[in-house]
């Protein structure tokens, strides 16, 4: 169940009969999309908004033209999906953008540098075990002082802003144990519930699993967490790497038919949008029709963490939490997937707690994935603006639904000269329930 205001299918669900000239045919190019796209937001040039990358899709797939300029545009979008929310004609622009990424992808013939970039991020961020090995060294860096003297020098900016984006927003890591294969529930049990734990979230942010395990267990529920789990594919996915992601998507899916759990929890936005309607990313790759009904069997039990426990109604004492705290909309939450009043829900339920929103909610803040990696000058503009935002509340803690956004804005925030802690609504509920101070969340 949605909570979001979107006029399209929140959950992604496409007719698989109909065309893709079809579903170019819904937009009628009425712009109600681009006061909400991020990328006509900066520069407010028409082939870089919802409706321009339509009617180019349109072109290249009638006329057979995949040229420079086009791939420039499609590459441009975010994949935020804040036009799809705002489409009163239900254009599927979702599904739209990803099957052109995947052409791209196949036939677009990129530079060297740029494949090298490509090649080396998807080497790294969708392997969990690659992550963890970064841990180690990461952690040196950060400890040696090393950090304040590269940015300060601005050399890794000069040599290659990817590589300083990809430093700059690296997290300071602390130190994680393993969260075991099941936790019991406390109490009577409510549910049996899966936990994706993700790949960034998993290596950079291990305290959100941790505090996500801990809440679910505390309103009575036993939290099965698949040891053999991998990347859900939503990163390969969102770049049009479909036999990629769909490798990923066969793994992830035998993964929770064996662990034999009713619903499949997870913590991070763009898994979570990704894995609703896994049956799409399968058709991209020409999945065969048995795989495409077990993806979308498994789609139909993935519930965000913050609308499963908003269902399932709180059991466990809040304990005050006296913070002005300003709210994140995810883009995978609130667009991806219409979830947008549970975790405001959640949150305002906390005794003592200041819930202040942030303006320009619909504005992308720049993560969007790997945006950030690929598209480091548009995105810094974003992450800037949404900095600036987000000091307006004067809030003395941010939370957000998904790691990427987290990373992003506090690096803008940084950069900004100022700073803010940021933490997950599973961190937020969690300290509540154990009676902690705020103080724990808000020194970062």
């Amino acid at each position: 169940m949605s909570d979001g205001t979107a006029t399209g299918d929140a959950t992604g669900a496409v007719d698989p009969q109909r065309s893709f000239n079809e579903l170019l045919s819904d937009c009628v190019h009425c712009g109600f999309c681009l006061p909400t796209c991020p990328t006509y937001v900066l520069w407010g040039e028409e082939m870089d908004s919802p409706r321009g990358r339509i009617h180019l899709m349109g072109q290249v797939h009638n006329e057979d033209v995949l040229n420079e300029a086009a791939v420039r545009a499609f590459d441009n979008c975010l994949g935020c999906l804040a036009c799809v929310s705002s489409c009163p004609s239900g254009v599927a622009y979702d599904a739209l953008i990803e099957t052109t990424r995947t052409r791209v992808e196949h036939e677009h013939e990129r530079g060297t540098t740029e494949k090298l970039l490509r090649t080396a991020i998807f080497s790294l961020f969708p392997h969990r075990r690659r992550l963890a090995l970064m841990r180690g060294p990461l952690r040196a860096y950060q400890a040696s002082g090393l950090s304040r003297l590269v940015r300060r020098t601005g050399l890794l900016e000069r040599i290659s802003p990817s590589l300083a984006t990809m430093e700059r927003v690296a997290p300071p890591l602390r130190s994680a144990s393993p969260l075991p294969e099941r936790v019991p529930a406390v109490g009577r049990s409510r549910a049996v519930v899966g936990m994706l734990t993700g790949c960034v979230q998993g290596a950079f942010f291990p305290q959100v699993n941790t505090a996500t395990a801990r809440v679910l267990a505390s309103e009575g529920c036993d939290v099965v967490i698949p040891g053999d789990q991998g990347c859900c594919g939503a990163l390969s996915a969102h770049s049009g790497r479909s036999g990629e992601a769909a490798g990923f998507v066969r793994s992830t899916i035998e993964t929770f038919e064996r662990a034999g759990v009713d619903t499949i929890v997870v913590n991070s936005a763009g898994c979570g949008a990704t894995m609703k309607h896994y049956a799409r990313v399968l058709a991209e790759d020409g999945a065969s029709e048995d795989w495409q009904r077990r993806a979308e069997a498994l789609s139909a039990r993935v519930r965000d963490l913050s609308e499963f426990l908003d269902d399932l109604g709180p059991r466990a004492e809040r304990h005050p939490l006296p913070v002005r705290t300003a709210y994140h909309d995810a883009c995978h939450l609130s667009h991806g997937q219409g979830v947008a009043s549970a975790p405001r829900r959640l949150l305002g339920d906390i005794p003592e707690i200041e819930l202040v929103n942030i303006p320009n909610p619909d504005i992308c803040c720049g993560s969007a994935g790997v945006y950030n990696l690929l598209r480091p000058e548009p995105a810094g503009e974003l992450g800037e603006r949404k900095s600036a935002d987000v000091r307006s509340t004067e809030a003395e803690l941010l939370v957000a639904g998904n790691p990427g956004c987290s990373l992003q804005i506090a690096s803008a925030m940084e950069r900004s000269g100022g700073s803010i802690p940021v933490a997950h609504t599973a961190q937020v509920l969690d300290a509540s329930i154990r009676g902690l101070a705020p103080s724990a969340l808000t020194r970062g």
